[in-house]
Parts: C-alpha cells; structure tokens; sequence
C-alpha cells in the first residue's frame, strides 16, 4: 500500500519541465522583467553620467583638437558662421580654443549649443560673434557631466585671464566679474569693444538650480567679424540655456524596446538553464541597452548639466 501511494504521488506532482511554461507566462514573470530592464536602466544611466560621459567627453577634445590645429595650420579655420565653402557650420564643428589658465582649463569649443552638441566641449551659441570678434560671444559649458568643463566657474576672480584661439588668431580677455540671478548686467559695449560670456549651470552637481555666468573684457584688439546669417530668432529652442535636445527621444524609446525585450529573454534564460548560466550569457547584453538607452536619456538633459 504504501509503495502504490507513493507511486501515485510522484505521478500527480508536476516536473520541473512541465512547470517552466507556467512560470513563464505568470504576471509574476512579467513584472520581474520588467524590474529588471529598470534596475539596468538606472545602472546604466548612473555609469553613463558619472563614467562613461566622461571617457566620451575626453576622446571628443582629442579628435576636435587634432582636427582644429590641422584648420588652422592650413588657415580654413571658421571665422564666422560659415566654412571655408560658404556653407554653414554643422552643429559640433570646432571653432575655438578656450583656455583658462587659473582653473588649467583647455578646452575646444565647438558649434552649437545643444545637449548633443555640449557632450563634446563647450558649446558657442551661433547667433553671437566668435570670440575675438566685436560684440558679445556666448559660450555655454557644462557643469558637471561630459567632463564638467565649467565645473569651476565661480572661483574665477576679477582680473583673471581668458585666451581664446580662433581661426584669426588668438584673442585674451580679462575676468569683470561673475554674475549670479540678480545681479544687474554689465555695461553696454562701446563700438569695436569685444565681450566674453561664458554660461553654465549653478547649484549643486547635476542638481542645477540657476544659470551662472563669467563676463570678461576683449584686451587685445578686435578682429573683423563677417555677416551673421543665423539670428537669435533662428535658433532652435534645444539651444537655449538648460534645454534638452527632443533629438533623444526616439532612440531612447528604441533602447528601452530592446531593454526590456532582453530583460525578459534575461528572466526566461534563469528558467530555462539556470541562475548562473543565464548571467553569464545575458548580462553584457543586457548592460549594454542599458548603457545606450542611457546615453540617449542624457541628450534629453539640460545642456548645461
């Protein structure tokens, strides 16, 4: 008797094979995909923000500044809104460089001002002068992600020199001041005066409150500036201050498709050959949508962060 009941217990309990199925098409199963294409997402996102943004931003200054001496050292460096051909500047393209000596600071500044744009290195807003040139040129610079190359902003002190280097030569300018919400504006530039005005965010790292802004004087005499094509009213809305760029959106949405799909593969793969197994095979792809999905979310960030 007892080795008939026993018989007839192992035949009602379901295998592990016959249960699998099961457990793959539970809620249960869903939502634990789904936690986990989110718990890589934020690893992702962090790494990107605090890692590899930064590993980025630096393999960007070394490719524009060994492009950017090759233009000047054939003279078709960017004077003005356009290139050698007439055409405008393509967003990214390097136009300067911007060096603070009290902050050890060397930086290429490249064309536009948008969240794509200011991962390579500051960005100079296309409807003011280049720097040297008569007028206010703009520069925006972010503060803490992709280098955070106007990180130290606040620090500078009257007085304090600023080189920048175009395609019409060097310019230097002496720090006036550093304006915070509220302060009042400097004055109204006199004929052939140059002005230099360098942007960022202000607050906390990557928790920005404000705008900060670093005003200083041309010295050394002005170049001539060309005609300005693109006027404020041209620019796109992703290159005011603290603007994201909607560009990121759709392969963000693409990123997150492919995360969750691997995120649930992930789950399926536990079930079917085992917790470590599973790992071994589906975690760099898994990190990697992560990693992507992110770097697509940060062109949705304030430019300035």
């Amino acid at each position: 008797m007892t080795m008939i009941m026993d018989e007839s217990t192992v035949e009602a309990t379901p295998s592990n094979e016959a249960r699998r199925p099961e457990i793959v098409q539970s809620p249960k199963f869903m939502v634990v995909g789904v936690l986990l294409g989110v718990a890589f997402l934020c690893l992702g996102f962090l790494a990107n923000l605090l890692i590899v943004s930064q590993l980025v931003h630096a393999r960007d200054q070394e490719v524009l500044y060994s492009d950017f001496r090759s233009e000047l050292a054939n003279a078709i460096a960017p004077v003005g809104q356009t290139d050698v051909n007439g055409a405008l500047l393509r967003p990214g393209a390097p136009v300067a460089i911007l060096e603070i000596p009290d902050l050890g600071m060397k930086e290429v500044v490249v064309e536009g001002t948008t969240s794509t744009v200011t991962q390579s290195g500051p960005g100079h807003k296309r409807d003011t002068v280049l720097p040297g040139q008569p007028g206010t040129s703009v520069i925006y610079g972010r503060q803490a992600a992709f280098g955070g190359p106007f990180g130290q902003l606040e620090i500078l002190q009257p007085g304090m020199t600023i080189v920048a280097t175009t395609g019409q030569g060097p310019a230097e300018y002496v720090v006036t001041g550093v304006r915070r919400p509220g302060d009042p504006l400097p004055p109204t530039l006199q004929q052939g005066q140059g002005r230099l005005t360098l942007v960022t965010a202000m607050g906390p790292r990557f928790m920005p409150t404000d705008l900060l802004r670093v005003d200083a004087q041309l010295v050394t005499a002005a170049q001539p500036a060309p005609g300005r094509i693109i006027t404020a009213a041209a620019l796109d809305p992703a290159e005011m201050a603290m603007a994201g760029d909607p560009a990121g959106l759709v392969p963000l949405l693409l990123w997150l498709q492919l995360l969750l799909v691997v995120a649930v593969a992930t789950v399926w793969l536990v079930v079917r050959w085992g917790k470590w197994q599973a790992w071994l095979v589906a975690a760099p792809i898994v990190f990697f949508a992560g990693v992507m999905a992110s770097m697509s979310a940060l062109r949705i960030l304030p430019n300035l962060l």
